[in-house]
């Protein structure tokens, strides 16, 4: 069975990676998801010129199951240099996903200079997307900003390009930011970054559940399985055929993982299901994915790779 996916010219023998912000903020992180023989990449953890502690603690808090995750983690990371020395000396046969989220444009553009001056030889990702920076909103709710941040980028950058972006809740809206991304070569989207400032409240003690920002903070796991899907299918929909997707957000199952391609995602991260289970978690849900394809006679992801059907 064919499980595999492809973006620019990386093959992929597995499609299942970490979102970034799971698993990825040290090297030993990363190495671990790298050693998973289901894990078809490895992400970074998103990085700030400088070393970040991030938001103060609590800022992670696992709610029921079957609801999810609330953070607001504030971009933790050991800084550019830390990931950038890792991503040039490490072997590996897999793809390696290079992720940086400046503060301020002029930060991401250091950044990526650095990047593109580099031997590094992977993909990169710009996350336009964090939630969870207080003080900061996310580059992508704005459309001419995110017009003025790529075209700034492609007058020098030469390498695969992805963007993470946000979710967006109006069809307007995605009308709006495809118009945006189909006028540069990226190699790819990744959708959905968390649902920004959501709130949650502990029963016992009639308070919030994190820390930063009052208790607000990115919702993830499986409430916001709908609202990834959305967003691949929408953006699935109006992106030029060379621009990729990365489905993220909501994946507990491999029937979710299923979803996320028949709507069109070449490629799926897993978030807070990872916090949940460590990495055999992509054992199971690669199995479980191959069972779904093989009660319907599917022989490979392709066959049912954005083909949802919508009812006439």
């Amino acid at each position: 069975m064919d499980l595999t996916g492809q973006i620019a010219n990386f093959h992929f023998n597995h499609i299942l990676l970490n979102a970034a912000g799971v698993k990825c903020q040290t090297t030993a992180e990363l190495d671990q998801v790298l050693a998973s023989p289901y894990s078809g990449s490895v992400v970074t953890k998103s990085a700030t010129p400088m070393t970040r502690p991030g938001n103060p603690s609590p800022r992670y808090y696992q709610l029921p199951e079957e609801l999810g995750s609330v953070n607001s983690m504030g971009l933790p990371n050991e800084g550019f240099a830390y990931y950038l020395d890792y991503v040039l000396n490490k072997k590996t046969d897999k793809p390696v996903f290079f992720s940086v989220a400046g503060l301020t444009k002029d930060d991401n553009l250091a950044m990526l200079m650095e990047l593109e001056q580099s031997n590094f030889n992977g993909l990169v990702e710009l996350n336009l997307s964090c939630p969870n920076v207080p003080g900061k909103p996310q580059t992508a709710y704005d459309f001419e900003a995110t017009r003025a941040i790529l075209t700034e980028v492609f007058s020098f950058f030469t390498k695969p390009l992805g963007v993470k972006l946000p979710p967006y809740f109006d069809m307007v809206h995605f009308d709006m930011i495809a118009a945006v991304l189909n006028d540069f070569p990226l190699a790819f989207v990744n959708t959905i970054n968390s649902i920004g400032n959501g709130l949650a409240i502990d029963p016992h003690t009639d308070t919030v559940v994190i820390k930063p920002k009052g208790g607000f903070g990115g919702l993830g796991g499986s409430l916001v399985k709908a609202t990834a899907l959305a967003n691949v299918r929408a953006l699935r929909e109006r992106l030029n055929e060379s621009i990729k997707i990365i489905g993220t957000g909501g994946v507990t199952s491999g029937r979710d993982v299923y979803d996320l391609v028949l709507c069109g995602a070449d490629l799926v991260e897993v978030g807070t299901q990872l916090m949940v289970e460590d990495t055999p978690v992509f054992e199971r849900l690669e199995g479980e994915l191959a069972n779904e394809l093989d009660k319907k006679d599917y022989q490979s992801l392709a066959e049912i790779r954005g083909k949802l059907q919508i009812i006439s």
